[in-house]
């Protein structure tokens, strides 16, 4: 488990945030140069949309770049053990038992979460944490209580 504090990833999302931060600090910081380089060639910058909008995407992407340089500092490297229970980095096939309805998901660490991959913070990750197929857990939602079957545990 992480040291207090920390975040977890995966390997594949660690190396997507690095590649990320390499390209907004090499491309995307020269890119914005330019733009704000030649907004100030237009000269007068108090009525200059162009310069602006590239200012305010500067802001943007150096909020990026300082969010995704926190999120390496830290985070930890989910290592599976490969014991066959659920851990980040496993995709995991569960049923819900009431709807008799199959889903396929990745857990992943918070900062990883998107459409197709749950963070293993979330209530439904949290009651995955440490299972195996075969077994079944109950998940609170704001709709009742759920419960899934543990169908299958895949590393991935």
């Amino acid at each position: 488990m992480a040291e207090s504090g920390k975040k977890l990833l995966t390997q594949s999302g660690h190396d997507k945030l690095v590649a990320e931060l390499e390209d907004l600090k090499v491309n995307k910081r020269k890119e914005i140069a330019d733009k704000i380089k030649d907004a100030r060639a237009q000269g007068d910058l108090s009525e200059n949309a162009e310069y602006d909008a590239a200012k305010d995407e500067q802001s943007e992407m150096e909020g990026r770049i300082e969010e995704i340089e926190w999120i390496l500092k830290n985070s930890e490297i989910v290592e599976n053990a490969g014991d066959g229970k659920i851990n980040i980095g496993c995709k995991v096939r569960i049923r819900d038992v009431e709807l008799d309805d199959t889903m396929d998901l990745l857990i992943v660490g918070s900062s990883e979460a998107t459409s197709g991959a749950i963070s293993n913070e979330s209530p439904v990750g949290q009651a995955l944490m440490g299972r195996e197929a075969g077994e079944t857990v109950t998940v609170d939602s704001p709709d009742g209580t759920i419960e899934y079957e543990i169908l299958s545990v895949e590393r991935v």
